[in-house]
């Protein structure tokens, strides 16, 4: 594809939130950075074992003030329904100051960065942009709004540079709404009716979301046109005649009909092609028909090993390209079967190699020993080996967080982080962004603008920050976290291990909480053998294993212990 470039102004972060966004820790050690590239041997091992961002980009950092305005878009959205200033620059600007480094992060979900509507519509909720980037005008533009091919090309990098993967959030499944600015996609490409009614597969496939929100006829073989409103497009921005030679070659070797869903596959995996996307967040991945997100994996498969190919020192390692889906209501209690009603679908033989697990956030308020001995039994030997979950404690549109007041933010994230299974961080639960604003309705509440200023005060955000960030590096480093067996040493005091040994490495770790401030002496259950040198991740300090026990002298409760291998 061709995309218009424009050149984007830089705009230095200041001294003092530079230094709020630093931290004094790396991100691992050696070692475990080795362990990193050993588990992406296996690539069910390493999602479950890693650690995912997911950002609303318009709402992390504005690194680049003069796109705020991009587009001609007014800010007379409803509260929090306007763009608000956040672009790929600011999150560029993050990535190289450490911030994702500090949390452990193994990778980066953004949400869609293509071209959004230019117009509005007004849902019942007031009036509301496409500052979310589910909305698409142009598969084949950046939004600029959020910056330039340049500067999601330097994001890609700059994350590639960390050891850290980017995960492009595809929408095949509708267009943006119709404004007076959008006109309508041709009635062969989308519908504008029926509303979903989730009675089957069909009511919940074959239909659209919601009104105003044309759903692409993923379904249909038979060839279709380029709508006219693009072409439009593309000839003013001087790349049509590219854009439309890309198109034939692209037909010409996957022989594919000119059907709507291959136009939206040959979009989305030339991004992979040029940049090097690690991999997909494949948006309301039940509404369209589960085969055409096996075409798309296959697709992606193959940009993926090009890029590859072209860019070998930038390529992390062998582990192939990666898709999450977002299965709305799946949980593993559901294991590989999820039920339309009149037909189940295994997702997993679709391309998924994960699926979002909508589940955690109820299972783990339950009871969090029950929770994560049944996630490792499921992954490890039940009916999700060879695959991986997502777990979140909140999100861009689940109304029901898992503490929806952040009461509790040192509890949410010792959930999270210590779970079998990947981790999903939402931009802000690491410093407790509020989820619930004055004059916001509905899934506004959930998409506030990160609160940097609370941590630039230094209070107690900082400390719930220090919190997560121990926990995420502490993950990273010990892969046994996300994807070992998990065994209950002690009800209470609350004492677990977790083990992975595969042919690359041996990692234990084990996890005691409530241990009280002060010198305490903890039984490891053997573990580790009398004799072992142990390091304290939560406090950084060190001991000996003696008669099956280790004594430490910390200002903390919770202990997470492993073997001292530096």
């Amino acid at each position: 594809m061709t995309i218009v470039l424009r050149a984007a102004a830089f705009v230095s972060l200041g001294a003092v939130l530079l230094s709020a966004c630093r931290t004094a820790t790396p991100r691992s050690d050696a070692r475990g950075q080795d362990d990193r590239r050993a588990v992406a041997a296996d690539p069910a091992v390493f999602w479950n074992s890693a650690t995912v961002y997911f950002l609303l980009t318009d709402r992390f950092y504005n690194g680049d003030p003069s796109n705020d305005l991009a587009q001609g878009r007014a800010q007379d959205g409803a509260v929090l329904r306007s763009f608000q200033g956040g672009d790929l620059a600011g999150v560029r600007q993050k990535l190289e100051v450490g911030y994702f480094d500090s949390l452990g992060v193994d990778a980066i979900w953004l949400t869609p960065f293509v071209e959004q509507i230019r117009g509005s519509v007004d849902e019942g909720t007031g009036k509301t942009y496409g500052f979310h980037g589910y909305w698409t005008r142009d598969w084949t533009a950046v939004e600029p709004a959020l910056g330039t091919v340049d500067d999601l090309r330097a994001l890609v990098d700059a994350a590639h540079r960390h050891g850290i993967r980017v995960l492009m959030d595809a929408v095949i499944n509708h267009t943006g709404p119709v404004t007076p600015k959008d006109p309508k996609w041709p009635d062969q490409w989308v519908r504008t009716a029926p509303r979903c009614t989730y009675r089957n597969y069909v009511t919940t496939v074959d239909c659209t979301l919601v009104d105003n929100l044309p759903d692409i006829r993923t379904e249909r073989d038979d060839p279709v046109e380029l709508p006219r409103q693009l072409i439009a497009k593309w000839e003013r921005e001087a790349r049509l005649e590219q854009e439309l030679a890309e198109l034939d070659a692209f037909f010409a070797r996957t022989g594919y009909p000119r059907a709507p869903r291959y136009y939206v596959m040959k979009w989305l995996t030339d991004w992979v092609r040029e940049l090097g996307l690690d991999g997909y967040r494949m948006d309301t991945a039940k509404h369209f028909e589960e085969a055409a997100a096996a075409e798309l994996k296959q697709e992606a498969t193959l940009a993926f090993a090009d890029w590859k190919a072209a860019h070998p020192e930038q390529a992390l390692d062998d582990l192939p390209f990666y898709m999450v889906g977002e299965v709305s209501n799946y949980g593993v209690h559901l294991g590989r079967d999820f039920d339309f009603g009149d037909r189940t679908v295994d997702f997993f033989d679709y391309g998924y190699d994960g699926l979002i697990n909508f589940g955690f956030k109820g299972d783990v308020a339950r009871s969090m020993d029950d929770t994560f001995a049944r996630y490792a039994a499921a992954l490890r030997e039940g009916a999700l080996r060879g695959v991986s979950i997502l777990n979140y404690v909140s999100s861009h549109d689940d109304a029901s967080p898992y503490d929806p007041d952040r009461k509790d933010p040192f509890g949410a994230g010792t959930r999270l982080l210590l779970a079998p299974g990947g981790a999903q961080i939402y931009y802000g639960d690491e410093l407790a962004r509020p989820l619930r604003v004055e004059g916001a309705r509905g899934d506004a509440n959930l998409r506030s603008f990160m609160n940097w200023g609370e941590l630039e005060r230094g209070d107690s955000t900082a400390a719930i920050l220090r919190h997560w960030q121990k926990l995420g590096r502490f993950r990273r480093a010990h892969p046994a976290v996300g994807a070992g067996a998990h065994r209950r040493l002690q009800a209470s005091p609350y004492i677990f291990s977790r083990t992975l040994e595969t042919d690359a490495l041996v990692d234990r770790v084990l996890v005691a909480m409530d241990q009280g401030e002060g010198t305490k002496t903890i039984p490891v259950f053997g573990v580790f053998p009398d004799g072992t040198d142990v390091m304290e991740a939560y406090s950084g300090v060190t001991g000996t294993v003696t008669n099956g026990e280790i004594a430490l002298t910390t200002g903390f409760g919770l202990l997470l212990l492993s073997e001292r291998r530096w």
